[in-house]
């Protein structure tokens, strides 16, 4: 057995971790060898439902968690990790304007990265989930001057899998038959929903997607559209946001992390964008396509970029530069 790792995951009390800390406690992220010890960090307030969890977590029995420790201190919750899994954001409230949920989410993520340059490992693997996910992880990546850039990265990897899922879907095959999907840019709706690399297993045979779904207009059109308002039509549903779906790729973006893509798969994730040969600005948190070996990522290079998708990828490139723009304008506040 190998040592324990220390994980944190902050919104600990909330419905995404409640989905998620079951399956990093089993074995499922880090390995089924893998020993942990789990940091749960919330609001003040959280706690007492904080306790429920860890009580729900100890009466799972599970050899591979060590220890437990709720708390609502960062020196306690960012002491000496290994990995962090920020889930925790202010959530945008009716009438709230987007540069007011920028600026509470900003003063949150600048006291979590100092946080993390003061107490957490140097070598910790840093995943943002609470939104707007790309520019909190930014700003958290600029809170924590001594941690690699590289070690910071941000969800869309749920957005990976809901591309994946529809054309698996059209196809009439099972999910692991589509790969190479990719989600460009922002985790918002202007992201883009990249499938002109993606192949789909048909009977054996890898098949281009657009030959496989054999339909243009879906897939430049209602395709896009379904995996960029895929959050709100959940909302709509279910009057709460995803969390059984996000806690899934959380999983998946960190195993991945840890484990590696398989030879010849690449998948998304929000990472920094410098020196990237796809004409995307600097100093920003931008979803690219991704290979992982050894916990380090590199973005897959010399992918064939059409107007169609050229236009989209700058669409959202813009936006992220706004919200950037307007978060470390709030940074020196």
């Amino acid at each position: 057995m190998s040592e324990p790792i220390r994980v944190l995951v902050t919104g600990a009390a909330g419905q995404i971790a409640y989905s998620l800390l079951f399956s990093i406690a089993k074995g499922d992220v880090f390995g089924k060898d893998q020993p942990v010890i789990l940091l749960l960090l919330d609001i003040t307030p959280m706690l007492p439902v904080l306790d429920g969890v860890v009580m729900e977590l100890q009466d799972c029995a599970l050899p591979l968690l060590r220890d437990i420790v709720p708390t609502d201190k960062e020196e306690v919750a960012f002491k000496d990790l290994d990995a962090a899994i920020l889930v925790g954001s202010m959530p945008r409230k009716d009438g709230m304007e987007r540069k007011d949920l920028l600026k509470a989410n900003v003063a949150i993520f600048k006291s979590q990265g100092a946080a993390l340059e003061k107490y957490a490992k140097k070598t910790v693997k840093v995943l943002v989930v609470g939104n707007p996910a790309n520019t909190n992880c930014l700003i958290a990546a600029k809170s924590a001057p001594s941690i690699p850039k590289e070690n910071f990265s941000c969800l869309t990897r749920l957005d990976h899998n809901r591309a994946r899922s529809q054309v698996a879907m059209r196809c009439g095959v099972p999910a692991t038959h589509v790969k190479n999907v990719i989600i460009w840019g922002n985790h918002s709706s202007t992201q883009y929903p990249d499938v002109h690399h993606c192949l789909v297993n048909m009977s054996g045979s890898e098949l281009a997607c657009f030959d496989a779904v054999k339909d243009d207009a879906w897939l430049k059109g209602d395709f896009i559209a379904t995996v960029q308002q895929r959050g709100a039509a959940v909302i709509k549903a279910r009057k709460l946001s995803s969390a059984m779906s996000a806690a899934k790729a959380i999983c998946d973006h960190m195993r991945d992390i840890w484990s590696g893509t398989p030879e010849g798969e690449f998948i998304s994730m929000g990472v920094y964008s410098s020196a990237n040969s796809y004409g995307v600005p600097e100093d920003l948190i931008y979803s690219f396509p991704v290979q992982i070996k050894d916990k380090k990522w590199k973005i897959v290079e010399g992918l064939a970029i059409n107007d169609f998708s050229r236009m989209k990828m700058d669409a959202t490139a813009a936006e992220l530069i706004e919200e950037r723009d307007t978060a470390v304008a709030f940074l020196g506040v």
